[in-house]
């Protein structure tokens, strides 16, 4: 009878132990990734033109979630954004759609007079978990988007097994008076991603990006090619509670 008890009071401290083990390493995993990781979009915004334009107009979107809400809202404002030339005029319009950013300048142009090129760039911190699986759905996107289609990966040079690849539509707006053989380039692009570290570095991510060429005077809407790469990375992560 003692060496039954003996081996159920063993195996009841086996057990114990093991129990406490496995809840401190739950614990301690929790800890380090609420500790470490950081949420950040990148957006850029790039125009270039083989030759002057004048009086010109842009509307060009600006990353935001399904309800128009932008986090570069603020960058905008406290002027955080890179690159943009004395002279334009830029302002944010919002809707509960989309957000769009006006450009206006009465001549774009180089030193020389003939082409240019600007990139303007950002980044936005977030204190919520990026939804970096499907971004589309409720996250941070170069909005509107139509006619979104499954593509393949690989022809993104992504071979991440998890990853999921789509083309749609978008839109942009140009009113600008050029010469017939001007090339005008407009294209964006946003990354969102999470980096922690629990034993070692490790991150998940998407990229979306919208790009238009035109060639000439342009005076109107026209249509963006747009792509979206998500679900890049690791998704080994704990089970948080509130």
């Amino acid at each position: 009878m003692d060496k039954i008890i003996k081996s159920a009071a063993g195996l009841f401290i086996i057990i114990f132990v093991l129990f406490v083990s496995i809840a401190a390493y739950h614990a301690f995993v929790e800890k380090a990734y609420r500790e470490s990781i950081t949420s950040t979009y990148s957006y850029t915004l790039t125009i270039s033109t083989s030759e002057a334009l004048q009086n010109v107009t842009f509307f060009i979107p600006v990353p935001a979630n399904p309800g128009g809400n932008s986090p570069f809202v603020e960058q905008f404002s406290i002027k955080a954004f890179t690159g943009i030339p004395a002279g334009w005029e830029t302002t944010l319009l919002g809707s509960n759609k989309v957000t769009m950013l006006k450009i206006q300048a009465p001549v774009v142009a180089g030193s020389d007079g003939a082409g240019f090129s600007v990139r303007t760039s950002s980044d936005a911190r977030t204190g919520q978990v990026i939804d970096t699986k499907s971004p589309q759905d409720h996250d941070i996107m170069l909005r509107p988007m139509q006619d979104m289609t499954k593509a393949d990966c690989t022809a993104f040079g992504i071979s991440d097994p998890g990853a999921s690849c789509y083309r749609y539509i978008s839109s942009v707006y140009a009113d600008y008076d050029a010469s017939p053989g001007a090339v005008i380039r407009i294209s964006s692009s946003l990354n969102g991603k999470n980096e922690w570290k629990i034993f070692s570095p490790a991150h998940n991510e998407y990229s979306n990006a919208i790009d238009v060429e035109l060639h000439g005077a342009h005076h109107g809407w026209t249509a963006a090619k747009g792509e979206l790469q998500s679900g890049i990375g690791s998704y080994d992560v704990p089970f948080l509670l509130p």
